[in-house]
Order: C-alpha cells, then structure tokens, then sequence
C-alpha cells in the first residue's frame, strides 16, 4: 500500500480522493487550510496517516505543509488537488502575489520542490487551460486589469505545464495531469454536468495503481483517459520558461543545473 499526500482535502474532489483511497488500504496524509476546517473532516483524519494544517496563499504557510508532509516521512504520491477558482479580485498574499497564482501555482511548484521528492505527482488542471495566454511577462496580474476567468485559465495552464516538465526532467517519477471535469463540487457548482466520481478516481488511479495503464508520465487526462492538452503544454520551450519564471516569482529553483 501507498502513503498519499493530498491537499485540499477537506471537501470536493480531495475528500473524495482521500476517502477513496483510505477505503483501498492506503495511508493517506490529509490537508487543511485551517484548524477550523480541520473540523470538518475530524471523523475520517482520525483515521489518516497525518493530517497538516497550511494555507496554501501564504508562502511560508505551504513551506510549513512541506515541513510537516516530510517529518511525517516520504510519501509513494502527492495529489495537488487544492485551487480556487474565480475570484472577485487580484487580491494581495502576505508575499503580494495574485491568490489565483499563489494557490493554483506557486504553492504546488513550492510543495514540489520542497517534499521530498515521491514516485508519483498528479496535478490538477482544467480544460480551461486552453483559454490560457502564454506570455508570461505579466503571469502575477501586476499590469494587466484583473480578469478572473483569464487568470484561472492561465493558471490551470501553467500547471499542466508545470506536470510536463516535471515528467520531462525527472524521468524516474510519474507526473501527470488532470482535467476532472466540471464537476458538482462547492467550485464547481451544483449544476455541473461531469462525473463527480470519475473526477477523483482518475487522480486515485495515477496516485496508486499498478495497472499498467496508470503507471506513465507526462499525460494528460481526463476520466481515465488520456488527451491532448494545448500545445504550449508539450512545448520544452514553454516549459522551461515557465518554470524558470516560477523559480523567479518564488525564489525557489526546482531543477538543478538550470541558469
């Protein structure tokens, strides 16, 4: 059995990836924003490998969860389920940065680099991706006037990227990304049209299968089946300039031997 990292997994597709997962025998480490919403999942954290507790806004929060994740010891996979969706505004983190970018990007780039390093990362994305621009002289919305659904877009872009190169540069682990569809979760609605179970049991799936099918890298995904992402996603150019720029944003390199 497999020790799983997840975060954002007090509700939606986390909670359900966790519950999942947990059922199938597997330790799993959960993640909560706060104590507060810790509470909420009392019940099945009882059970849990560990629980963190982080904001994944604040940079020196998620610092914490990877502190935490790694005294608990290396985790098999890491989920990074966590993200927000339209916010009203740019906002202003403790570091200044946009909240779209910080929650749905610089934290899994920050928890990528700083947990020790698993077999098995997956990613969650958006088949909004596609709506993404891929100029990134502006990626933290300091000139550009606030566009939630375009800074969403652009999120989920850089982080099926992000997955890429990740599986592009370290050829030993299996990372991929997920579209999980629009599902009915709190982000998504009550309305939302997609399969809210395929939604998490493709992240189970690449997190802890032994299907043969389950153990690739560099896909992206949706429903247990592999699609074509956009194609900045496969570019090695874009890639690389991604997380280069990332690494400046954070501060923090993710590949070695890189400028």
């Amino acid at each position: 059995m497999s020790r799983i990292f997840i975060t954002g997994s007090t509700d939606g597709l986390g909670l359900a990836a966790a519950r999942t997962l947990m059922k199938e025998g597997h330790d799993v480490v959960l993640h909560a924003r706060s104590r507060e919403r810790a509470s909420a999942i009392a019940e099945i954290s009882s059970t849990a490998l560990g629980l963190v507790i982080g904001d994944l806004a604040s940079a020196t929060e998620t610092r914490s969860i990877a502190e935490q994740v790694n005294a608990i010891g290396r985790m098999d996979a890491v989920i990074h389920n966590a993200g927000i969706y339209l916010e009203r505004s740019r906002g202003e983190t403790p570091e200044g940065h946009a909240k779209t970018l910080a929650v749905n990007v610089l934290a899994p780039y920050l928890l990528t680099a700083l947990i020790t390093r698993p077999d098995r990362l997956v990613y969650l994305t958006s088949g909004m991706h596609r709506s993404g621009n891929s100029t990134l002289d502006d990626i933290d919305w300091k000139k550009r006037p606030w566009n939630a659904s375009q800074a969403y877009s652009e999120s989920k872009l850089y982080i099926a990227t992000l997955a890429a190169a990740i599986a592009r540069h370290w050829p030993h682990v299996l990372s991929n990304a997920v579209d999980p569809g629009w599902v009915p979760t709190k982000m998504g609605g009550a309305g939302a049209p997609d399969d809210l179970e395929m939604g998490h049991l493709t992240q189970t799936w690449l997190a802890a299968s032994d299907a043969g099918g389950a153990k690739v890298s560099g896909g992206y995904w949706y429903h247990r089946q592999r699609r074509e992402a956009a194609g900045d996603v496969g570019d090695p150019g874009f890639q690389d300039a991604l997380v280069e720029k990332l690494a400046q944003v954070s501060g923090v390199r993710l590949f070695e031997g890189r400028p």
